[in-house]
């Protein structure tokens, strides 16, 4: 069997560290190693259990100073985590699971202690497409959605007029329901929300015939977006207070926008710079002279050196994408300048290209006779050797 890490090395903190720290070292922990984070991870569940286990002991007076005093020595032959008694999760360590779930699920708000307080609806999310060029300097867009609002006929109860919703008979009107189990721990004792009135601690006996007892009615709506420039593919646009309705008076959740980056033909992005190819002319490149560049404020003339090898990298300083926190500071461009050899040649230009050959140094025949002046230079030897290989 592996040996236990150290519990304080587990929750990454000192010897000494007040219950502040620790709480908020675990904290940190079940929330990076949750299960419901990492679906399917067993690293990360083992990781979750070991800060578990860590905090039920170190944040327990009396564990924390056997286990300062003999280390796991002091809880060796009682079963392990098993052998602390059973942890109570209604207490401290239920308010901690409470944030963990409300950071993992959206809600936003902790229950209040009866259970059944005002809750932030949960978020929803959407995708919107948009172009390269919007992506690059923002853009406006209406989207549409089926969201619930609170029915006109029975006002947000659920129930028909002229009755009330009842007292949940289950959790006695708390919303929450207590149950335990038995876990790695050893006995847990679990709150969660009543299966019966979800949380609101009342329930419907006779329901609304236009809501169907939900208080909701789902109705279409148009909603505008302002996508900011310099926006990346998969990023989201948080919209407050446009999710779905919240329980018991709480406010509305939000709409997670995520944003879809259609591909650009030209241009390629990375962070806040811009890549792509130019096109140059075996004339451009020799003798120099201006040619077109895209860029996505518009075509723009560059002028070319005369003696420019193909790929070489050209910096268009200030055209690339602005940057989210500031829209005055803009990445580059960054454009390779490709040479491009014509495929077709009429009977003129090439005897031209001929002549410029010849006089650039002859490199159509300087092959040939490369070889020639080899042959030339073998010996006797050599020759015969490859008379008679032939």
């Amino acid at each position: 069997m592996a040996e236990k890490r150290d519990y304080y090395e587990v929750l990454g903190i000192e010897r000494g560290a007040d219950d502040a720290t620790i709480k908020k070292a675990y904290r940190k922990l079940a929330k990076q190693y949750h299960p419901d984070m990492n679906p399917g991870d067993k690293e990360a569940e083992k990781r979750f259990k070991e800060a578990s286990e860590a905090y039920a002991v170190l944040s327990d007076p009396d564990k924390k100073r056997q286990y300062d005093q003999f280390g796991h020595a002091a809880f060796e032959g009682s079963g392990g985590a098993g052998g602390f008694g059973g942890f109570d999760f209604s207490g401290d360590m239920g308010d901690i699971f409470g944030d963990i779930f409300g950071d993992l699920f959206g809600t936003g708000t902790r229950r209040s202690s009866s259970g059944n307080g005002p809750m932030k609806g949960s978020n929803i999310r959407t995708r919107v497409r948009i172009t390269f060029t919007e992506a690059v300097f923002g853009v406006d867009k209406e989207i549409e959605l089926l969201l619930k609002d609170t029915c006109s006929k029975c006002h947000g109860t659920g129930a028909r007029p002229g009755t009330s919703p009842q007292t949940c008979s289950k959790c006695g009107g708390k919303g929450q329901v207590v149950f335990t189990q038995q876990s790695f721990f050893g006995t847990v004792r679990n709150v969660q929300t009543c299966p019966d009135c979800h949380g609101t601690g009342k329930v419907v006996k006779e329901k609304c015939p236009q809501c169907s007892g939900s208080g909701y009615v789902d109705n279409n709506k148009k909603i505008s977006i302002s996508i900011p420039a310099g926006i990346d593919n998969g990023q989201s646009i948080r919209i407050r207070e446009k999710g779905e309705p919240g329980i018991n008076g709480g406010p509305r959740g939000d709409l997670l926008v995520e944003v879809e980056v259609m591909r650009h033909p030209i241009f390629q992005r990375q962070d806040t710079n811009i890549f792509s190819t130019a096109p140059i002319t075996f004339a451009q490149a020799a003798l120099g002279g201006e040619v077109k560049i895209n860029t996505v404020d518009g075509d723009i003339l560059y002028q070319v050196k005369p003696g420019t090898q193909t790929d070489t990298k050209v910096r268009l300083k200030g055209k690339g994408v602005p940057s989210l926190r500031n829209k005055q500071l803009r990445g580059d461009h960054y454009v390779t300048l490709v040479v491009q050899v014509p495929d077709k040649l009429s009977d003129q230009a090439r005897e031209l290209l001929l002549r410029f050959d010849d006089l650039t140094g002859n490199s159509l025949d300087r092959t040939k006779q490369e070889a020639q002046e080899k042959h030339k230079k073998k010996g006797f030897m050599d020759k015969l050797k490859e008379t008679f290989e032939d």
